[in-house]
């Protein structure tokens, strides 16, 4: 009798695994959330990564674009998506790390550390400063003298409040001394219209729009948010090596899972972006299309630097005295 316990006992066993091998293999499409509208930058990398996803699990993969307050809708879906290996999302660091300290729980609905898994980070990027030639400044020291000369007038674009284009520019505000008026913007292709046009003397934007700006006649980059040079854009000075000196982080793009996915899926989807991003073509593409830089960091560690991320930022935030809309 206990012999037979033990074969039944067994016999479910098989069937719960094999169900999770037969559920990845029936042709079930895997489904990436994306927080922001097609066209983006984070719709761009999803994109990315599902084509080559496809290929490397053998499933479909599908892109959802769940548009809206500042990522959230994306957030609160993965949040209540079935943890059977099926539903990821991918999202910019800065979306759940900054929404997680600057929104209450009722607002925001999930708790990044409990209610999603990490999966592993997939690129990386610099933020850089972005000024009126006709301003007639060399460096971000005189800048910094022109700001301290006309406080009304210095001012910066970025594409919307409580990002890390936000916070980059209020941190380079405090350690410059100056008064820096943020000026948020719907996306970072109106932010270039308004600069362009004059209408803005400074913006901060992430390097793929720096880029663009790079030969404009009437724009110069004033400096990159980084420690020490990009290899992206070597030859755009950091601000710390001229002289304003403070830790902004990095920016960075990952993909989470819900909370109690399956370990061994995690792992499956972890190894197949590991593999992508060490394919030498990829990784061409991201650099030389999208001014963005591989970044692989497993599920664990990403863990690890998501929450040294808040620890950074948190007192960065509150010092701010940003209060979003609700």
């Amino acid at each position: 009798m206990q012999r037979r316990h033990i074969i039944r006992a067994l016999l479910a066993g098989a069937i719960a695994s094999g169900s999770l091998v037969a559920h990845a293999q029936d042709g079930t499409p895997i489904k990436i959330l994306c927080g922001f509208p097609p066209g983006g930058l984070t719709d761009i990398v999803a994109r990315l990564f599902a084509d080559k996803l496809r290929v490397e699990l053998s499933r479909p993969v599908i892109v959802e674009n769940k548009a809206g307050a500042g990522g959230r809708l994306a957030a609160q879906a993965l949040k209540a998506a079935a943890p059977d290996g099926n539903t990821y999302m991918i999202a910019p660091n800065s979306m759940p790390v900054f929404q997680e300290i600057l929104y209450p729980r009722k607002v925001l609905d999930y708790d990044m550390l409990t209610d999603w898994t990490p999966v592993a980070t997939l690129t990386t990027y610099p933020f850089g400063m972005v000024i009126q030639r006709s301003l007639g400044l060399k460096n971000a020291k005189e800048f910094v003298a022109w700001a301290k000369t006309n406080p009304k007038q210095a001012s910066y674009g970025m594409g919307g409040a409580g990002g890390q284009a936000h916070f980059a520019g209020t941190q380079f505000a405090i350690a410059a001394g100056i008064d820096f008026l943020a000026i948020p913007y719907k996306g970072n292709g109106p932010v270039s219209t308004d600069l362009m046009g004059g209408q803005l003397p400074a913006a901060v934007l992430p390097a793929a729009d720096l880029m663009q700006h790079r030969n404009n006649p009437k724009l110069q980059i004033l400096g990159v948010f980084e420690n020490e040079r990009s290899p992206l854009v070597p030859d755009m000075p950091t601000f710390l090596e001229q002289g304003v000196k403070f830790d902004v982080g990095r920016a960075w793009m990952g993909m989470w899972a819900p909370s109690k996915t399956p370990k061994a899926e995690i792992t499956r989807v972890e190894q197949a972006l590991r593999k992508v991003l060490q394919d030498p073509a990829f990784k061409d593409q991201l650099v030389n299309r999208f001014t963005m830089y591989p970044m692989f960091t497993g599920s664990a560690d990403m863990d690890n630097l998501q929450r040294a991320e808040i620890a950074l930022w948190r007192p960065i935030i509150k010092a701010s005295g940003f209060t979003p809309d609700q």
